[in-house]
Order: C-alpha cells, then structure tokens, then sequence
C-alpha cells in the first residue's frame, strides 16, 4: 500500500525536527536535511541552500546541498529564480522551469524547481532550492512542508 503523501511529509518533518536537536554544525543539521529531503522525495533530484553572503550582502552563496555538482556557487540578487526569491521574499514554484524569462539552468535535466525563503526576524537571511528532473512535480503539500521546515531553520540563523 502507497504511503500518502500528508503522512509521508508529516515524517519527513519529524525527521527534520530530530535533526535540529543534534549537537553539530549548522551545516552538518542542513547537509542531513537535504540527505533527508533528497532520499525521501523521489522527485526531489537536487537540494541544497543558499545564504546571503555576509561579505556581499546582494549576493548568495552555496551552502550544503545533495545532487549532481553546480557551477552556480554565488548568485546575485534579482539573477534567477533563486535570486528573484532573494528579492521578494517569497516561495517561488515553477512546474517547468523553460517557461521562466530568468532561469539560470544547472542542468539539462531539470524540469520543476521551488525556492523557499529563510527568514530571521524578518530579514531574508538564507533559502532552500530544491530542483526536480520531473515535470510539473511540485505539489501544494509539498510547498507547505519547505515553508514549515524553513520557519523551523529561522533558528539556526
């Protein structure tokens, strides 16, 4: 019988909160969570964060992340969807990712990608991007689940 995916994304939750009580580096905490993320999302191909680069604030740059390797290690503000979310502070979801002006492609295969803000006391401090290979793969469910792991990270910041 197929797990649903309210119960599988109430799981991965549980897991997340698990690993924020562990007593290592907040990169080892976001490494997991992507490992996480990564293992139980099949659609889920490439996870990883970016932070706001403390010596260039109008810049992001690559933290922990799973998935195939990415010559994108810093972006600027406004560049990208990732950078786009940098500037409004909002979840961005695109189901098809050659339908975006400002796309910056990490590769060929990617298809659906989500970009969810971290906030600290209402500064933008880092973000959760999440790449599919998978058309149209990104659920409401699913959005809900990052929105609620990122408020969770607010912490770690």
């Amino acid at each position: 019988m197929a797990i649903s995916e309210t119960t599988l994304n109430d799981e991965v939750l549980n897991m997340v909160e698990e690993i924020l009580t562990r007593d290592v580096t907040r990169n080892e905490k976001l490494f997991a969570i992507c490992e996480v993320l990564a293992d139980t999302v099949p659609t889920f191909d490439w996870v990883g964060f970016y932070f706001v680069d403390p010596e260039s604030p109008r810049e992001l740059i690559l933290g922990p992340f799973v998935g195939e390797s990415t010559d994108h290690t810093r972006i600027p503000f406004g560049k990208g969807i990732c950078g786009q979310v940098a500037e409004s502070h909002e979840t961005f979801v695109s189901q098809d990712v050659h339908s975006e002006d400002n796309y910056i492609s990490c590769s060929i295969n990617v298809q659906s990608e989500i970009v969810v803000p971290i906030m600290k006391d209402g500064d933008f401090v880092a973000q959760i991007d999440i790449d599919s290979n998978t058309l149209n793969s990104i659920t409401a469910d699913q959005k809900d689940l990052l929105e609620e792991i990122c408020d969770l990270l607010s912490d770690e910041f």
